[in-house]
């Protein structure tokens, strides 16, 4: 075998630096383009605000205590949007619609134009001037639809 010749590069040992920003490690370590573990808020991008409407799962107790000492009141689905995730109700007794959120609606169907609903009423924050419908029960499917289930069944009514 032939001898390694010592000018090589393979044998030469690199000097060791160290590197010119120290390495700045946090548990769970950031990943570049990982979203789940950002720790710093960013500014809402323009056309994009955070949603104020409180769901079920994030509406306060005593918002909830009110809504459900409340009087109810029937109306009829103007349009509900299970993909977005939200819909109008037409009040029966006239008035401005009002809007529903996907977890505020008990019961098995998904909301179609024309279904007659009942529901009770909550404030929307900050400022509590608008209302939104909770505890949206359909009474009366529209006849001659088709209607789905929450487990995507569709059944004709």
């Amino acid at each position: 075998m032939s001898d390694p010749d010592p000018s090589s590069p393979a044998d030469t040992p690199l000097p060791l630096t160290s590197p010119r920003t120290p390495l700045q490690l946090s548990f769970p370590f950031l990943r570049e383009g990982s979203r789940v573990w950002e720790r710093e808020r960013k500014p809402p991008q323009p056309g994009e605000l955070p949603s104020p409407l409180p769901t079920k799962r994030t509406r306060t107790y005593s918002a909830t205590v009110r809504a459900k000492s409340g009087p109810v009141f029937k109306g009829v689905c103007k349009n509900f949007s299970r993909s977005q995730g939200h819909g109008f109700i037409r009040p029966s007794h006239g008035g401005e619609d009002i809007f529903v959120h996907i977890s505020d609606i008990e019961g098995e169907y998904v909301p179609m134009e024309g279904d007659e609903v009942t529901y009770r009423v909550c404030p929307i924050p900050p400022k509590n001037q608008k209302i939104q419908a909770v505890e949206v029960v359909i009474t009366h499917l529209n006849p001659g639809t088709k209607h789905e289930t929450w487990s995507g069944q569709i059944i004709s009514s």
